[in-house]
C-alpha cells in the first residue's frame, strides 16, 4: 500500500501539465508542411526557437543566444548559390520550450532550433537533424557551500527545480522508481513559474532561493562564466545519451538533407561566448531575500506593505519584492536623482499622484502604490492581459515610463511578437533596442516575488 502511495505522489509531484497556464488554448488549423522548394518560393525560413535568453537573446545587435550564430550561417549556406530574388531571409519565432514541437506539428514554423535537449514524442511525424553535439550529459547543479551530494540517491527527499519542458525531468521519474523501490523518498520535482527559462532556474540557484536544480552540462558550463557561485556536479550525471539536434517535420526531406550537409562542415567559432560573457558579466546579481536580516526587516515593513497592497489591489508581496530590488528593505535608503526610501520613489513621481513628504515610510509606500495602480489604470488594464503579464508591464513602466513600454508592445506586434507578453517576447525587443537595464529589473523583481510566495506561510502571520 505504501508504494502505491508514493508512487500515486510521484506522479503528481512530476507532472508537468500545471507548469504553464497562460490563459485559453487557441485551436488551430495544421498549415500545409513547406520543403525546401517552397521555402525558397517564399523567401522565407520560419525557425522556432527557445524563447530562452540562453538559446536565442539579441542584445543591442550583439548575439548571445547559443543558436544564433549557428541559425545565421545556416542561412548564408542556403543562399551561397542563391540568384536573382531567390535568397532565403530567417525568421525567428520564439515560442516556450514545451510548446516547440506541438507549434512546429501545426506548422507555426519549419524548423526549430532549441538550444537544449529535446525528447521527441514517440510516433510523432518529426525527425532529428544530424547531432550538433553528441552524448550530452544531465547534470546536478547546486550553489557553492551547500550540501554535496555524492550519489544521485543522496537526492532522495529534497526538492529540485525545473523548468518546463527539461529533459530532466524523465531522468528524475527513473531514479524516483529506483528509489520507491528501494523504499526511500522520492525526489520532489518543482517545476517553476512560466515566466522562468533555464539561465533564470540557474540564476536563481545561484542566489540561494533553489537549492538545486539539473541542466546539460554544456548550458551549466556557459552560465557558471557569469554566475560565479554555481557549483557544477559533473559526477553526478542523470543522463548522458542525449543529442543536441534541430528538429523538422519528416514530410520536409529536401531541408533535413540541407541541414545535414550544413551541420557537418559547421564549427562554432572560438570566441562564440566572448559577447556573452561582456553582456551578462554584471548583469545576474539576485540576491537571497530571504535570510535572517531580510525577514527581519521585511516584518518590520510588512504591515504597510499589506495596507496599501490591499488599498490599490496588489498583493503584498509585489510591493515587497519591489521593495527588496529597490532598497534592499532599507526605509532610510537614498538613490541617484532624489529616489528616496523603501520604494525608492521619486519626488516627482509622489507628486503625480498627490502624495508629499516621501521620507515618512507610510507616504513612501502609498506613493508608490498609488503610482503602481495609475501606470495599470491607465495603460495595462486590458482583459487581454493575465496578471503575471500585466503585472510585468507594470514593472517595466515603473522602471523606465509606460509610453515607452506602449512604444516597444507596438514594436513586438508589427514583427509578429505577443505584443501582450512581456516575458521572452516584448522583452525580446526591450533588449535589442535598449538593452539589458529594464528587462533585468523586471525578472528581478519577479524573481524575488516568486522567492517570497514560496514561503508565504511563513511570511503572513
Amino acid at each position: 500500500m505504501l508504494r502505491v502511495l508514493l508512487t500515486c505522489c510521484l506522479v503528481l509531484l512530476s507532472c508537468t501539465a500545471m507548469a504553464r497556464v497562460t490563459g485559453p488554448l487557441e485551436v488551430e488549423k495544421p498549415r500545409a508542411v513547406r520543403d525546401l522548394a517552397s521555402i525558397r518560393s517564399s523567401g522565407e525560413l520560419r525557425v522556432l526557437v527557445n524563447q530562452s535568453r540562453h538559446s536565442s537573446g539579441m542584445v543591442r545587435g550583439q548575439s548571445i543566444g547559443i543558436e544564433y550564430q549557428r541559425l545565421r550561417a545556416f542561412e548564408q549556406y542556403l543562399n551561397r548559390n542563391a540568384q536573382g530574388n531567390r535568397a532565403i531571409k530567417l525568421t525567428l519565432v520564439p515560442r516556450a520550450k514545451d510548446q516547440l514541437l506541438a507549434a512546429l506539428q501545426r506548422g507555426e514554423g519549419d524548423l526549430v532550433a532549441p538550444g537544449e535537449l529535446l525528447d521527441l514524442p514517440r510516433g510523432s511525424q518529426l525527425s532529428a537533424s544530424a547531432a550538433i553535439r553528441r552524448d550530452v550529459p544531465v547534470i546536478i547543479v547546486a550553489r557553492q557551500g551547500n550540501r554535496r551530494y555524492q550519489r544521485l540517491e543522496d537526492l532522495s527527499g529534497r526538492s529540485l527545480a525545473l523548468p518546463a519542458g527539461s529533459v530532466a525531468g524523465n531522468a528524475i521519474r527513473a531514479l524516483n522508481q529506483r528509489l520507491i523501490d528501494s523504499k526511500r523518498s522520492p525526489v520532489v520535482i518543482e517545476w517553476v513559474d512560466a515566466s522562468l527559462a533555464v539561465e533564470d532556474v540557474l540564476e536563481m540557484v545561484n542566489a540561494g532561493i533553489f537549492s538545486v536544480t539539473a541542466v546539460e552540462q554544456p548550458i551549466a558550463e556557459r552560465w557558471a562564466k557569469v554566475m560565479p557561485k554555481l557549483r557544477l556536479d559533473r559526477h553526478l550525471p542523470l543522463s548522458s545519451d542525449g543529442d543536441m539536434r534541430w528538429v523538422l517535420r519528416r514530410d520536409a526531406p529536401m531541408l533535413g538533407a540541407s541541414i545535414d550537409r550544413f551541420l557537418k562542415s559547421y564549427r562554432d567559432p572560438a570566441d562564440l561566448d566572448a559577447v556573452f560573457q561582456r553582456v551578462y558579466r554584471r548583469l545576474y546579481k539576485v540576491h537571497y531575500p530571504l535570510g535572517r536580516t531580510e525577514r527581519q526587516r521585511l516584518e518590520k515593513v510588512r504591515p504597510v506593505l499589506q495596507r496599501y497592497a490591499a488599498q490599490h489591489q496588489f498583493d503584498w508581496l509585489t510591493l515587497a519584492a519591489v521593495a527588496f530590488k529597490e532598497s534592499t528593505l532599507n526605509p532610510a535608503a537614498r538613490g541617484a536623482g532624489g529616489a528616496t526610501g523603501l520604494m525608492q520613489v521619486t519626488p516627482a513621481a509622489a507628486s503625480s499622484v498627490g502624495v508629499s513628504n516621501i521620507g515618512v515610510l507610510e507616504n513612501n509606500v502609498q506613493a508608490s502604490a498609488k503610482y503602481l495602480a495609475m501606470i495599470r489604470r491607465n495603460y495595462f488594464n486590458s482583459p487581454q492581459l493575465n496578471e503575471r503579464e500585466r503585472m510585468a508591464f507594470i514593472l517595466a513602466g515603473y522602471n523606465m515610463g509606460p509610453q515607452r513600454v506602449q512604444g516597444l508592445r507596438a514594436e513586438a506586434r508589427r514583427r509578429g511578437l505577443n505584443p501582450n507578453q512581456w516575458f521572452f517576447q516584448v522583452e525580446r525587443v526591450a533588449m535589442e533596442q535598449m538593452g539589458m537595464g529594464v528587462v533585468s529589473y523586471v525578472n528581478s523583481v519577479n524573481k524575488y516575488y516568486l522567492a517570497f510566495n514560496r514561503e508565504r506561510y511563513l511570511l503572513e502571520p
